[in-house]
C-alpha cells in the first residue's frame, strides 16, 4: 500500500531552507557585530565600542544625506499614498468593464519594469525638463520616488478595499449620503489602516532606493543610501557598518509596524 504523500515532508528541504537563511542573514548579522568594533579596521575585533555610532551622527555629510532622505521619502510617501488612494477606489469601487485589467498592469508598471530602466528613462525625461527650466533642486527626486511608490502604497489600499464589507457604503447610499459623506464617515475610517501601511511600506521603499536616486539626483543631493555607496567604493570602515546598522534597525522597526497595521481589521 502506498505512503501518503505529505509536502510538509520532503528530504533536504529544512537543510536547503538552513543554508538560504545562513547565506541571507549571517553577512547582515556579522555587519552589525562589526559596527561595534572599537578597532579601525574591518579585518579585526578591537572590543566593544560605540565610537562609530558617535562619529556617523557628528559627521555632516551623513547627517545633510539623512535629512534629505528623510524630506523626500516623507513626501513622496504622503504623495504616493495619496494617489495611490484614489487610484485604488478608482478601481475596486466599480464593475468591471474593458480596460480595467490595463489600468492594474500601468498601475503597476514600476514593480514589473526593472528599476534601471525606469532611472535611465526619468533621466532622460528630467534632463530635458532641467534644460528649459534651468530648476536642478529635490524636486525631480521626490517626483520620481513618488512614481516609483505609488505601486506599492497601492497594493495594501487595494487590499483593504476588497476585503471590506460594502453593507455600511450601500445603507449610507439609502439613506441619502452624498458619495463625499459616505466616503468621509465610513469608508475611510475603515480604510484608514490600509492607508497607514501604503504610507509606511512607500515611505520604506523611498528611504531605501539607490538606483532610481542615482540616476536622478544632480550635484550635492546625495541621499543616504547614495552616500553610503560612495564611500563604499573606496572601502569599508567601522563608520559605514554603523550607519548600515541604524539604517537596518530604523528598516525592520518601520517594516514591523506596518506588518502588524496591516493585519488590523477593526
Amino acid at each position: 500500500m502506498a505512503k501518503n504523500f505529505s509536502i510538509k515532508h520532503q528530504p533536504g528541504f529544512s537543510a536547503i531552507a538552513a543554508t538560504c537563511f545562513i547565506v541571507l542573514y549571517l553577512p547582515i548579522i556579522v555587519l552589525v557585530i562589526y559596527a561595534f568594533n572599537a578597532a579601525s579596521s574591518t579585518s579585526e575585533w578591537g572590543g566593544f565600542s560605540l565610537k562609530w555610532f558617535q562619529s556617523a551622527w557628528q559627521n555632516t555629510q551623513v547627517v545633510d544625506a539623512t535629512l534629505r532622505s528623510f524630506q523626500i521619502g516623507s513626501i513622496a510617501a504622503v504623495l504616493s499614498t495619496i494617489f495611490a488612494t484614489m487610484a485604488a477606489l478608482a478601481t475596486t469601487r466599480t464593475a468591471s468593464y474593458p480596460g480595467l485589467t490595463f489600468k492594474y498592469a500601468a498601475i503597476n508598471q514600476p514593480l514589473m519594469v526593472p528599476e534601471i530602466v525606469t532611472g535611465v528613462a526619468l533621466l532622460i525625461f528630467f534632463s530635458r525638463i532641467k534644460i528649459f527650466t534651468g530648476y536642478s533642486g529635490i524636486g525631480y527626486l521626490v517626483a520620481a520616488h513618488t512614481a516609483f511608490c505609488i505601486p506599492f502604497a497601492y497594493l495594501p489600499i487595494r487590499a483593504r478595499l476588497e476585503n471590506m464589507d460594502l453593507t455600511l457604503e450601500r445603507a449610507a447610499a439609502d439613506l441619502y449620503a452624498t458619495p463625499w459623506k459616505t466616503f468621509r464617515r465610513i469608508t475611510l475610517p475603515l480604510l484608514w489602516p490600509g492607508i497607514l501601511a501604503g504610507l509606511m511600506l512607500a515611505f520604506v521603499i523611498s528611504l531605501d532606493d539607490v538606483v532610481i536616486t542615482e540616476f536622478v539626483k544632480s550635484g550635492g543631493q546625495d541621499t543616504l543610501p547614495t552616500y553610503m555607496l560612495g564611500q563604499i567604493r573606496r572601502g569599508i570602515t567601522p563608520e559605514i557598518n554603523a550607519i548600515s546598522t541604524a539604517f537596518l534597525l530604523l528598516s525592520v522597526a518601520i517594516v514591523t509596524l506596518f506588518f502588524f497595521v496591516s493585519r488590523k481589521r477593526d
